[in-house]
């Protein structure tokens, strides 16, 4: 996977804690929801690149066959 770029972003105050709110309702850290929401906006917009990986999973990752009793 391609590393992630990181970008500075400032925030309203009161538009920071709204989103964090719904990034909590919907079991997301803010960072994801901003990301989820752009990719949304992005596609709705028909300006997604193709070439854009695929959002990280949520959770735990899987465990390896071999970890497996």
């Amino acid at each position: 996977m391609a590393e992630r770029k990181s970008v500075l972003l400032r925030l309203d105050p009161a538009v920071h804690d709204a989103l964090t709110k719904w990034a909590n309702d919907e079991l997301r850290s803010a960072n994801a929801q901003i990301e989820f929401l752009l990719r949304r906006a992005l596609t709705e917009a028909g300006r997604m690149p193709g070439n854009a990986a695929k959002p990280a999973r949520r959770g735990r990752p899987p465990k390896d066959a071999k970890d497996s009793p």
